[in-house]
């Protein structure tokens, strides 16, 4: 598809050639039931197979999806009045700080807020607690005023007692990843995952061509007003998310080479599946969550068949060195995904073991229950209202 001269090869003007079709056209062929889905994976073998023309006419919308863990969403909670009624200050769910919202009863509790007490718990596990029909502790301190007389609050809280209820994903999709390396002597307790040096193991972020950040370049489909499958659950795409990033260092064919774009998710707590998320701890970091995520890529022309098609060995993620305690961290060049997922990779002539900080199986089963929905009509397919900033979202603080 490419080289490093950027020259794109053959594939470019081959997928000039091919017709367009509008949003209009494949919502059509989805009311009918004729809207061909596939997997990204399968897509790529049919290109490899039959060439981009016919993989292309053989297919309306290709399927990615991720699922990695973050530490950077929050869960917003509406509850209802109590009587007497209760102006809520200090809230804490399970013991994990809670922030309140105006005058009322609102709470919005943090994925990575951790209890006090140090126990390895904190909002993640509070959400997956919820989810799983168990009840979490609620306790607050009251600001007595002439309407809302009440100074204390301790009761038990499920989920069918919360009015309203939504996690918010600062940073729910991402263009693509990083591998994680460590030159330092001893353990290191990273966001990834443990890492062990000098040189001992890469942790890599993303999934590589099955990912939605690569193929769908840009997130060129996804904007607000996007639909999302979040956790087993439709969600909307709210806009750009952290450290979002729109013109990274791009490689010929129009894929980031580093962390790019980032879309922010926001999806109904009520619908979530648990069989989709995972609670998780990370060592000196504190909590997080693993959120399987699946959005359609419509190929709506021969550039995005195009790039849906690029293969593994024909993309790659930044190689950096976690240990340095800086903002701007030591780079050793990058790596294929092809070479990651074969379990090693080769960093300063040193050949470094590889394995994943995400979640493949779950991803892939992510994506293969948006396929099902998209082919019912139980998921909508829609363009976004507008497309994602172009206002870099990562800017440095000068201290």
């Amino acid at each position: 598809m490419k080289d490093d001269t950027g020259d794109p090869g053959p594939q470019r003007s081959q997928a000039e050639r091919l017709p367009t079709r509008s949003e209009a056209q494949l919502q059509q062929r989805q009311r009918s039931g004729q809207l061909r889905v596939r997997l990204a994976a399968d897509y790529r073998q049919l290109v490899r197979q039959q060439g981009l023309s016919q993989a292309y006419e053989q297919t309306d919308v290709v399927v990615a999806a991720n699922a990695e863990f973050t530490d950077q969403a929050s869960l917003h909670l509406s509850l209802g009045a109590t009587d007497p009624p209760i102006r809520l200050r200090d809230p804490q769910l399970d013991g994990v700080a809670a922030l309140a919202g105006g005058a009322g009863s609102d709470l919005v509790l943090p994925i990575a807020g951790t209890r006090a007490d140090g126990q390895r718990h904190g909002g993640a596990q509070v959400l997956a607690a919820l989810l799983a029909g168990a009840t979490v502790e609620l306790s607050a301190a009251g600001e007595v005023t002439p309407l809302q007389p009440r100074r204390e609050l301790h009761t038990r809280l499920s989920l069918e007692q919360i009015g309203m209820g939504r996690l918010l994903l600062h940073r729910a999709i991402g263009e693509n990843g990083l591998v994680a390396v460590s030159s330092a002597a001893g353990l290191i307790r990273s966001p990834y995952g443990p890492l062990l040096g000098p040189w001992a193991n890469a942790l890599y972020t993303c999934g590589g061509a099955d990912s939605i950040g690569l193929a769908m370049p840009g997130l060129s489909l996804l904007g607000p007003g996007s639909p999302v499958l979040v956790g087993g659950a439709i969600g909307w795409v709210v806009g750009s998310g952290s450290a979002h990033q729109p013109q990274p260092r791009r490689l010929p064919s129009g894929h980031a080479r580093s962390p790019g774009a980032v879309a922010a998710v926001s999806v109904d707590l009520q619908d979530l599946d648990p069989r989709w998320l995972r609670a998780a701890y990370f060592e000196g970091h504190g909590s997080g969550l693993l959120v399987a995520i699946a959005a359609p890529v419509p190929l709506l022309n021969g550039t995005i068949g195009r790039q849906a098609a690029a293969t593994d060995e024909e993309l790659e993620a930044p190689v950096l060195d976690i240990s340095i305690p800086r903002r701007i961290k030591p780079s050793f060049g990058a790596v294929t995904y092809s070479a990651l997922k074969a379990g090693s990779i080769q960093v300063e002539g040193r050949l470094i073991p590889a394995a994943p900080a995400h979640s493949p199986r779950l991803a892939t089963a992510m994506a293969a229950e948006l396929v099902a929905r998209l082919v019912d009509g139980s998921f909508p397919l829609r363009l976004p209202l507008q497309p994602l900033s172009q206002r870099p979202g990562l800017i440095p603080l000068e201290a």
